[in-house]
C-alpha cells in the first residue's frame, strides 16, 4: 500500500511507497494510476524528466503560467530538500511553502500539484532527480519565484553548503511581483 501523507498546505502530498527488499536488493512501485485515483488524483503524465546535480545546486522555484504542471518527483541517487510554494491566489495557503527531504535511501516521493512553484536543493553529490509532469514544458510560460524571497521565507538547509544557482534562477521574482493562479 502506497501511503499518501497530506502536507500543511492543501494539495501537495508526501508519498511513501511500500518497499520490498532482501539481500538481493529491493522492489517498489514508483507510480500507480489506481492508487493515485483512490486518493482523488488523476494526473495524465505526458513527460518524464531526469536531472543530475552536485551538492549545493539549487534549482527553482519554477512554475509555468499559463500551462501549469503537476509533478511527481523522486530521487534515485543522492538526496534533496524539495519545496513547493502555493501560488493559488484563492488558496488559504497562498505564499506558503512546504518541504520534504527526498533521498535514494528513504525512497519518498512528492506530489506537487498545478498552481505551485517547485524547486530543490541537492544535499549530496551526483544526485539524480526524476519527475513526471502532467503538462508539457513550455519555455515561453516558465517563470521563477525568488528562492530566497523573505516574504515566502523558505528555510533551506544551507548550512555547510555553497548554494549554486543558474543565471535564470538568480533572477527569480518576489512573490508580490508574480501573477498568481486564480
Amino acid at each position: 500500500m502506497m501511503q499518501m501523507i497530506p502536507c500543511e498546505i492543501e494539495g501537495p502530498l508526501i508519498i511513501e511507497p511500500d518497499v520490498f527488499g532482501d539481500e538481493r536488493g529491493f522492489f517498489m512501485e514508483s507510480w500507480s494510476a489506481a492508487k493515485f485515483a483512490s486518493a482523488g488524483l488523476n494526473p495524465n503524465f505526458v513527460q518524464d524528466n531526469h536531472s543530475r546535480s552536485q551538492k549545493g545546486v539549487l534549482r527553482g522555484m519554477h512554475f509555468q503560467n499559463p500551462g501549469p504542471q503537476g509533478k511527481l518527483v523522486r530521487v534515485v541517487s543522492g538526496a534533496v530538500f524539495d519545496v513547493a510554494v502555493d501560488l493559488r491566489r484563492s488558496s488559504p495557503g497562498f505564499g506558503k511553502w512546504t518541504g520534504v527531504e527526498l533521498s535514494a535511501e528513504n525512497k519518498r516521493m512528492f506530489w506537487v500539484p498545478q498552481g505551485f512553484a517547485h524547486g530543490f536543493l541537492t544535499l549530496e553529490d551526483d544526485t539524480d532527480f526524476l519527475y513526471k509532469c502532467d503538462a508539457s514544458y513550455a519555455p515561453g510560460n516558465e517563470h521563477s519565484l525568488a528562492w530566497d524571497d523573505p516574504e515566502v521565507a523558505i528555510d533551506w538547509p544551507t548550512e555547510g553548503l555553497t548554494v549554486q544557482l543558474s543565471a535564470k534562477d538568480r533572477e527569480g521574482l518576489p512573490l508580490k511581483s508574480i501573477k498568481a493562479f486564480a
